[in-house]
């Protein structure tokens, strides 16, 4: 029986709805997706350690162990110094809260505002509308939610230390027959997830000492000019240099505001923030991208695209997440024989 060819537009359409509701299973089981990709890119990450113990002769649960014990050291200490500086910034709420009413009113004066909610401003009035409640129950709701992530994260990681290279061999396995097409199919996997591993490997490691660096740096110039918790800002400065394009530009505006409300000074603030801004863009700008050059290969279109995307699937997390999972993409697609799939990663290359 003669087959009839299918229309391309209704291909389009059928792969589109498909795409959605793949998005929309994402989305809606974040809970587990989230924690197992963590987990998969530790695992990455964890890998050439593992194998240096593995050659000598260290046992794989000791070594999956160590991982742990490395993971939780940090996590330990980056919650141990925003728990510290938020619990002195709670103990000088009281002054900031004045210096803030002042700033607001003397701006308002200034600018000839005629209003005596500026005129007579005061933050508590503010503050004393909101509703508690709501804001306890959703902290608590958070916290509880990202301490049960973290909890599926190191579960998933002690799987995947013991299961990874054998559910390779069984995906392998799959395509391995006396065809020599399908050895070729076979050495295609093998490439990829070789690929896949190597780029996650090279982008989380240089990214966070490009991170660290820039976290160093604009702690030791917001200690340089006075402003208070420049840890905070150092520490936040790190893990935002993470999410592309917008992640700096949080990390300029919050020691900014700080710094506004400490120094009550307009001027001030500006040069503050403009050497802040400048180092970013040295290093966000130029730095980084020589150091990367061209492993990443994805047009800065798709980095802001995608973004978006795993920003509005997972929220902040997919941010973070959101350049490594579009390069582990673009390299399925180009290994792949479609020629639809290769305009695809023609279009995702820089």
């Amino acid at each position: 029986m003669k087959s009839t060819p299918t229309d391309p537009v209704i291909k389009f359409f059928i792969s589109v709805l498909g795409l959605i509701v793949i998005f929309m299973v994402l989305k809606e089981l974040q809970h587990i997706f989230i924690p197992l990709i963590i987990a998969y890119f530790l695992y990455f990450l964890f890998e050439p350690i593992n194998k240096f113990l593995i050659k000598k002769r260290i046992p794989g649960s000791i070594s999956v162990l160590l991982d742990l014990a490395i993971l939780v050291g940090l996590l330990w200490g980056i919650s141990s110094v925003i728990v510290v500086s938020f619990g002195q910034f709670g103990e000088e709420l009281p002054i900031y809260e004045q210096k803030l009413n002042n700033l607001v009113s003397s701006t308002g004066q200034s600018l000839g505002i005629d209003n005596h909610l500026i005129k007579d401003f005061n933050i508590r009035n503010i503050l004393s509308d909101l509703d508690y409640g709501g804001i306890a129950s959703g902290f608590f709701s958070s916290t509880l939610s990202m301490f049960s992530t973290l909890f599926f994260v190191l579960f998933f990681f002690i799987f995947i230390s013991s299961g990874h290279s054998k559910l390779l061999a069984v995906i392998k396995n799959r395509y391995v027959n006396n065809s020599e097409s399908s050895l070729d199919s076979s050495d295609t996997i093998e490439r990829t997830f070789h690929d896949i591993t190597t780029q996650v490997q090279r982008y989380i490691s240089i990214k966070f000492f490009i991170s660290l660096s820039i976290g160093v740096i604009i702690g030791i110039i917001l200690w340089l000019f006075g402003v208070k918790f420049f840890v905070v800002w150092a520490v936040l400065t790190f893990l935002l240099n993470f999410i592309p394009n917008i992640g700096s530009v949080v990390a300029v505006v919050l020691p900014s505001l700080m710094a506004l409300v400490q120094f009550e000074s307009f001027g001030y603030t500006l040069l503050i923030a403009a050497v802040i801004t400048l180092f970013q863009n040295i290093i966000g700008n130029i730095v980084e991208p020589k150091i990367f050059g061209e492993s990443l290969g994805l047009n800065p279109l798709v980095i802001l695209l995608s973004l978006l995307l795993w920003g509005y699937i997972w929220g902040i997390v997919g941010m973070f997440l959101s350049v490594p999972l579009t390069a582990i993409l673009k390299i399925i697609i180009s290994r792949s024989d479609s020629s639809n799939l290769n305009f695809i990663g023609d279009l995702m290359s820089n």
